[in-house]
C-alpha cells in the first residue's frame, strides 16, 4: 500500500491549497480517509476524516474553512483548505484506516503517506 500526498507550498494568510492523496495497493473505496498534520515542535494532531460513506468530520480549528472529499475512481482524498493561517503551517500526511473506528484518532489508520509541507507566511 503506498500513499502518496502532494499539493503543498507557501501561500499567504488568507489564500487557498489543496492537498491531495493518491492511494495504490489497497481498495479505497473500502477505507477511511484522514489528515493529520504536524507543526514544527508540536505532536501531530487530526484535521479532517472522510468515511467510505463520505460522512465528513473536523477538528474545530478548520471548520467552515478547509473541506475534505473523495474520489473513489482516482483512488484521491482531497483537502481544500481555504482562508489559511499562519498557524496552519505543518507537515501534513493522509492516512488510511477503518471507517467504523474513532476517525480522530491515529490508532485508526493502518497506512499513513509521507507528508506534505504547507507554509503559510503572515
Amino acid at each position: 500500500v503506498q500513499l502518496q500526498a502532494y499539493g503543498g507550498g507557501l501561500v499567504q494568510a488568507g489564500g487557498s491549497l489543496r492537498l491531495s492523496c493518491e492511494a495504490s495497493g489497497m481498495t479505497f473505496s473500502n477505507y477511511g480517509m484522514a489528515w493529520f498534520r504536524q507543526a514544527p515542535g508540536k505532536e501531530r494532531e487530526f484535521v479532517a476524516a472522510i468515511t467510505w460513506r463520505r460522512s465528513t468530520y473536523y477538528t474545530d480549528s478548520v471548520k467552515g474553512r478547509f473541506t475534505i472529499s473523495r474520489d473513489n475512481a482516482k483512488n484521491t482524498v482531497y483537502l481544500q483548505m481555504n482562508s489559511l493561517k499562519p498557524e496552519d503551517t505543518a507537515v501534513y500526511s493522509c492516512a488510511a484506516g477503518s471507517s467504523v473506528g474513532n476517525m480522530r484518532f491515529e490508532d485508526n489508520y493502518r497506512y499513513w503517506g509521507q507528508g506534505t509541507l504547507v507554509t503559510v507566511s503572515s
